[in-house]
């Protein structure tokens, strides 16, 4: 698996949510971009940013901080959060992110995911976020009436390279990673999982490892970091191995 530490930016700053609530935000630094210097100095080859502020869909976003960042490291960057037009996709990709994380727009429309496949490429990974199994969108503020399943099966069929699954009912709390239920998802997709939402200290990347699950092909981790309950250098030295996948994710 690979290890992929997060910044979530909110308002300009590093925070992490609790259950994906934004009323009960934690602010970590106020500098997205030196945690970004500081989380690749501990050895990770790929970062997590998800714009908090963007996810809502209320007009507003990060992604000049986002730009700052990318222009800052030499690493893989996934990115999502209110990614739902062509002008966003670009934006992006022309600031130079490697990975497009698609939420709400994907559920609400899986084969815009294929569509821009074909004229973009091999950049979108489907991000999964569930409560009781419902897919929830428009930064988990709304439902969708959608099962975590029954989107994963969409994902293969459009494009899709990877997906991410979180169990909303696990980010933020430091109580584990599902790693049940990011199984499920892997092997309902066909897709490599990466796992989000959970993790709470060094052994619970032991866990994951030891489930030596082919679909399981990283694990992000915010909170936890920010707090010294995981050193992120150690675990990367001692659990970070390459997922092996005959494509791009």
């Amino acid at each position: 698996m690979i290890i992929i530490p997060a910044i979530d930016i909110l308002d300009g700053a590093c925070v992490r949510l609790h259950k994906g609530n934004y009323n009960e935000s934690t602010i970590y630094t106020s500098d997205p971009v030196e945690m970004a210097k500081k989380l690749v100095g501990s050895g990770c080859g790929r970062l997590h940013i998800v714009d908090l502020d963007a996810a809502r869909g209320r007009g507003k976003n990060n992604r000049e901080i986002i730009r700052r960042i990318r222009n800052s490291i030499d690493i893989v960057i996934e990115t999502g959060g209110g990614i739902r037009t062509d002008a966003d996709v670009k934006e992006l990709l022309n600031i130079g992110i490697d990975r497009l994380i698609l939420g709400t727009v994907f559920a609400k429309d899986p084969e815009i995911a294929g569509r821009w496949t074909e004229k973009y490429g091999k950049h979108f990974i489907a991000g999964i976020d569930a409560l009781n199994g419902e897919v929830k969108i428009s930064g988990w503020e709304e439902g969708s009436s959608l099962t975590d399943t029954a989107l994963a099966e969409q994902a293969a069929k459009h494009g899709i390279i990877s997906i991410i699954y979180t169990n909303i009912d696990k980010d933020g709390t430091l109580e584990g990673p599902d790693i049940e239920n990011s199984i499920r998802i892997a092997e309902v997709s066909g897709l490599p999982v990466i796992i989000s939402g959970g993790i709470s200290c060094n052994d619970d990347f032991k866990k994951i490892s030891d489930y030596n699950h082919s679909g399981l092909a990283g694990v992000i981790t915010g909170k936890a970091v920010y707090e010294n309950r995981v050193d992120l250098h150690t675990v990367i030295e001692k659990y970070q191995k390459p997922f092996e996948y005959g494509g791009k994710w």
